[in-house]
């Protein structure tokens, strides 16, 4: 057992480096397994794909970052309509603390991953996944505006798109840049008071 572990350890290390380097796309699995010392044999006990590989490196992060995302739309979406406005900054900036948290704490090589080498993956659109469940609840949220008798502009969803991938794309430039968490957090503030102000002038409410 302690020998099967050491080697699916070594297996996604060199996985792990090999898909960093190269991306997905050009990850070589015969070179990962001549790299970690195994045969292809005993590789194909552990893994019956390249893709099986790549998804064991990165599912915990994507779920993880797709939770984090999922509770604070679910928080919103289960507050009563009057409130949230007034709740929507402090679940929103909480979301997007508890990512950039989840990344720093050990796991910023699978969202690297997850963000920069997917391409031919399940995950290639992880992004856009996320911008699309955005825009999902800002349509929610404009609802909810004019069922309160908030006037609300015409918003179609290509521009409520638009706003949400400069949104998420600026989030997640943290990994795709390399920024230590330092500059993350600040980057992000500042990126999070921009998004705010946006919202708040188009929309002609205050989020506090």
């Amino acid at each position: 057992m302690e020998e099967e572990n050491t080697t699916l350890t070594l297996i996604l290390q060199t996985a792990r480096e090999e898909f960093l380097a190269k991306g997905f796309q050009g990850a070589s699995l015969r070179s990962i397994v001549k790299k970690a010392g195994v045969t292809t044999g005993a590789f194909y006990r552990y893994y019956p794909t390249k893709e099986a590989l790549f998804d064991a490196l990165v599912k915990p992060a994507a779920d993880a970052i797709r939770g984090c995302f999922a509770r604070g739309l679910r928080e919103i979406r289960e507050t009563p309509p009057e409130k949230q406005t007034e709740e929507m900054l402090h679940v929103s900036s909480d979301s997007l603390d508890q990512i950039l948290d989840y990344i720093y704490a050990g796991h910023y090589d699978a969202a690297k991953l997850l963000l920069c080498c997917a391409a031919g993956t399940s995950y290639e659109n992880f992004v856009q996944e996320i911008v699309e469940q955005e825009v999902d609840a800002t349509e929610r949220y404009l609802d909810v505006l004019r069922s309160l008798g908030h006037p609300v502009p015409e918003l179609d969803r290509r521009l409520c798109q638009m706003i949400s991938s400069g949104m998420f794309s600026g989030v997640f430039e943290m990994v795709v840049q390399d920024m230590n968490k330092e500059e993350a957090v600040k980057r992000i503030q500042y990126l999070k008071e921009f998004h705010i102000g946006g919202w708040e002038r188009i929309l002609g409410v205050k989020f506090d």
